[in-house]
This record gives structure tokens, sequence and C-alpha cells, in this order.
């Protein structure tokens, strides 16, 4: 298992092992948010998000206009999932029976949701959609979602999702599976139930717009539960991306390449020589995440930027507001609406940038 990717550790350093009952929430929720995974709370001993509070539970209002968020309180589910590290430490420590759920679209994440519920098969059209099934073929004994996602591996000659041992598979407690993917395209969920667009009967896929929960949360009936060793996810695999895109799960507009914000491009202008080719280069790859609706690595991007951009301000080559301002406005127009994930990446990039001066020869004392 690559070094990166051992297991949660405490606030003391010490590390917590396989999460489980004996290790705390939070050393799990920060380790996730540590990934790049934003993190949200989950109703105790459930895989529900924790309540909203009265307010929010009483009037109707969207997400964007919610109070709440900005204020750092945890209503509208995924829509609050963070990766600020004192958020998830004042959150798990004033409940630390919450569950840990994962931000799928938010982390540049896939995860197939294979369902294990013996029930009788749907008409044979929505078993794998847009591949017909004849009559001729006994459907004896398929009764659940492995046994679908296995005819669909079967079909193309690949290896079944659930039979993947180079990426993060997570039993379930109802006997089913999370196999994990990461993927630079932004996929849209689905049931696996639904008439509209699924991937194949009790398939579920959570993305963007939807979240899943960590490996080792408790709930009531079980625990989520790594299998194996591995514990990174792999690359969506080709053959698994052609059937989601087969099957509609590629949103219906990608947005068209955004320009850089105006204030980004006066702060550049203002910023002399050497200074301003230094910022363009820097903001162009946050810029470019503009192109793609999620993934593409913007956290990791940012952060990037954020780091480098505070070793210039030690090195006194740039001033720390100009530094946000140009990272802020860069991001927005990459990824609008997420201010309170951005200004978290922004604050931790700068802060630990800022203790590695950058000097004219760009390189680190």
């Amino acid at each position: 298992m690559p070094s990166e990717l051992q297991f949660p550790r405490s606030d003391s350093g010490q590390p917590t092992g396989v999460p489980s009952v004996a290790a705390p929430s939070l050393a799990t929720a920060q380790w996730c948010a540590r990934r790049g995974w934003p993190v949200l709370p989950l109703s105790p001993g459930r895989k529900t998000p924790a309540a909203n509070c009265a307010d929010c539970r009483t009037s109707s209002h969207a997400p964007a206009q919610c109070p709440c968020l900005p204020a750092g309180r945890w209503c509208h589910g995924f829509h609050a999932a963070t990766l600020d590290q004192d958020r998830i430490r004042e959150w798990w420590r004033e409940r630390p029976q919450f569950g840990i759920g994962v931000a799928c679209g938010a982390a540049g994440l896939i995860v197939i949701d294979i369902d294990a519920h013996v029930t009788e098969p749907p008409a044979r059209d929505r078993i794998l959609p847009g591949i017909p099934i004849g009559e001729q073929v006994d459907l004896t004994g398929l009764t659940n979602g492995f046994h679908t996602l296995g005819v669909l591996a079967a079909l193309r000659g690949r290896t079944s999702p659930d039979q993947d041992t180079e990426t993060l598979r997570v039993s379930t407690p109802s006997g089913g599976m999370h196999v994990w993917y990461r993927s630079d395209r932004s996929w849209q969920s689905s049931v696996g139930s639904s008439p509209a667009r699924a991937l194949a009967w009790q398939v579920d896929i959570r993305a963007h717009g939807s979240y899943i929960v960590a490996p080792g949360t408790r709930v009531q009936n079980g625990s989520y539960t790594p299998i194996g060793d591995t514990r990174e996810p792999a690359q969506l695999p080709a053959w698994l991306a052609h059937e989601l895109e087969r099957t509609g799960h590629l949103p219906a507009h990608i947005p068209a390449p955004r320009l850089v914000p105006p204030r980004a491009r006066q702060a550049v202008a203002a910023a002399s020589g050497a200074n301003g080719a230094s910022l363009t280069a820097i903001l162009a790859p946050v810029h470019e995440c503009g192109r793609v609706a999620e993934g593409a690595g913007f956290s990791d991007l940012l952060n990037r930027a954020a780091y480098t951009l505070g070793g210039l301000v030690a090195a006194g080559r740039l001033g720390r507001e100009e530094a946000e301002t140009v990272l802020r406005d860069t991001a927005l127009q990459a990824r609008p609406g997420q201010e309170r994930r951005i200004d978290a990446i922004i604050r931790s990039g700068l802060a630990a940038g800022i203790k590695r001066p950058l000097h004219d020869s760009g390189r680190q004392p």
C-alpha cells in the first residue's frame, strides 16, 4: 500500500489503524479531507446527512442563499461538505458520534454502488439499459446488482468492478459494495432502478450532486469496511467510462472555457516584470479547470497555486491581499458557488507557502 495512503492519525499523531468503533470519526474525517475529499457529517448510526437546523427545516430556500453554510454549520447535506480542518474538528468534537460522508463530485470521485437486495428482476429492457436481453436468455438466479454488473462486464470481456483489486472497495452493511474510482470528467449520478438513466439494475452511480459514506463509518446495522489492502481509488477504467457515457451519465453541456476574471487580470497587469509572468503561469492551471464542470484535480491545483503565491508573499514579491484576490477570483470563475471550499484551500495553501519564501531564482531556500 503506498505510504501516502496510511490510515488516519489522531490529533496526537498516533495511527488509528483501520477506522472502527475504537477510532474517532474525527480522525477519519480529517484523513478524508487531507486526501482532497470534502466531508459532511452523517446522522449518528445512519447513512443520511445530519439534520438541518430548525430554520432550514421550516423555510424553503436554495443552499446558495442559506446563511448557515457561510457561518460554518452543516445544513443542506453535501452542500456543506468541507476541506477546512478547523471546521471538521469543530463539527466532530461537538458531535463525535457523527458518521462521515464524502461529496463525490467535488472530490473528483465516481463510486459504483452495488446493491444486493434479493428480488425479482424488472423487465428485460431495464436490466442493462440499451442492451437487449432476448427471451431465450435464462435469467434464473439473477437477483441483484452483483449479477447485473457481472453480466455487463462479461459481455465486454472485462473484470467486473466488484472484483477490481486495484481500487478501493468497501463492503456495506446490507451486503453490497462501493467501488471507488477517480475521474477527471464530470459524471452524473443515477439510481439503478431509474427508467431514465442507469448503468445496470441495482447499480447506483454516486458522482456529481451526491455523496458516499466514507470507509470506517458505523451505522446501526454494521460498518462500511474496506476490502483487501488497497486504499487508493484507481482511475476509472476506460471501458466503464464508455458504458457510463453510453448510458447518459455525462452532463448535457460542458461549460465553455472561462476568461480570466477582471480583477485577476488587473492584478496581473499591476505586477511588474517577472511577477506578472509568474502570476499568469501560476494561475493558468486553476483557470483551465473551468473547461470541465468537475474533476481535473481542482483542489490540488488551487492548493499548489496558493502555496506558490504564499512563497512569493513571504519573499516580498507580492502582497498577501493581492495574492488572495487573484486566487479567489480565478478559482470562483472555474468553480462558481464553491466559496467556502475555495477559501479554505486558499487559506491553507497560503499559510503553508508563507513558511517557504520564493526568491528571485524561483527556488526555495
